[in-house]
């Protein structure tokens, strides 16, 4: 293993962490049940690439891999699917319906990964793969493409929709463009992230944790901005 490849998931904690926490600052202020939910999905992100760092230091235990595999391969994505879904979705019931679905997928997930067995062998690897660690086909290895793959094309596709109707504003601009930052550091991590662990490639899959957050966080934060009426309107100190 290349010495320090560990820092790499590390930073990336780092940022998922300071990230979560900016998202947790503003709901507590705002009240917007997608800031919540955000933050709640970038804590998970957090702990599970600092799992990676410590499985890349000091080797992988079982309860790591289940940590990385549920927070990490699983959970996050619904998570950040579900505050984009609140953004769009009006209606309360449906939005009710949502939330039980979520409920339901975090239970499910939460269950099958802790009940799995798992190959002790497999864990000697620098980045294990699910399906050596859970087996092929089985349940818990297969979470991911029942679970992420759809929860990201809901995410993507709820981002560029709601970039496409900012387009051409603009006094949205800074938000246009973070929001397709926000779409384009989820899509590093979920097609270079998911190719590079299951190739068990532990560098640049922890360069993709990296840049993926690191993208979405820039993004979110000049989507933040105010805008140019939002100045203008404001009191002066």
């Amino acid at each position: 293993m290349l010495p320090g490849v560990w820092t790499f998931p590390s930073l990336a904690a780092l940022v998922a962490l300071v990230f979560s926490a900016m998202l947790l600052r503003r709901y507590l202020r705002q009240r917007r049940s997608y800031l919540a939910l955000w933050a709640v999905a970038l804590l998970m992100y957090a702990v599970a690439s600092a799992v990676v760092a410590a499985g890349a230091l000091d080797g992988w235990t079982s309860a790591e891999f289940r940590a990385y595999w549920a927070l990490g391969a699983v959970l996050n994505v619904p998570f950040l699917a579900q505050g984009e879904l609140d953004l769009l979705v009006r209606n309360r019931w449906v939005r009710s319906a949502l939330y039980v679905a979520l409920a339901f997928v975090t239970a499910y997930t939460i269950a099958r990964v802790r009940t799995a067995a798992i190959d002790v062998d497999a864990l000697g690897e620098q980045l294990p793969s699910g399906k050596e660690a859970f087996g092929d086909g089985t349940p818990a290895h297969r979470l991911p493409q029942l679970v992420s793959i759809p929860a990201y094309l809901v995410l993507i596709g709820g981002t560029l929709w709601s970039a496409w109707g900012m387009r051409g504003r603009p006094e949205l601009r800074d938000r246009f463009w973070g929001t397709l930052l926000i779409a384009l550091g989820a899509t590093v991590i979920a097609a270079l992230g998911s190719a590079f662990a299951a190739l068990g490639e532990l560098l640049p899959f922890s360069l993709s944790l990296l840049a993926g957050v690191t993208v979405m966080f820039v993004g979110f934060l000049r989507a933040s901005r105010r805008t140019t009426s939002e100045r203008v309107s404001a009191p002066t100190p």
